[in-house]
């Protein structure tokens, strides 16, 4: 499963995003930080630290947007 912690306002959330959007459909939960109350505490507890964007993997978290779209990419385009 797929979760997606992110926040409109974050231009390195944008480029994940932006990257999302040229993909074959991807089914992920997308988790926006500034609308989901507990949401950035849930990031902390997962991965150590609420920075976003982050990519959960069945649990493990990814950070950085050249890493989450890298994995993405490699793992979603035809």
């Amino acid at each position: 499963m797929l979760k997606l912690y992110y926040s409109d306002t974050c231009p390195y959330c944008q480029r994940v995003l932006t990257c999302l959007k040229e993909l074959p459909s991807v089914d992920i939960e997308m988790i926006d930080v500034n609308l989901i109350l507990g949401a950035r505490e849930e990031l902390a507890k997962l991965g150590g630290q609420s920075m976003i964007p982050a990519l959960s993997i069945d649990g493990k978290i990814m950070y950085e947007s050249a890493d989450i779209c890298k994995w993405l990419v490699d793992n979603y385009s035809k």
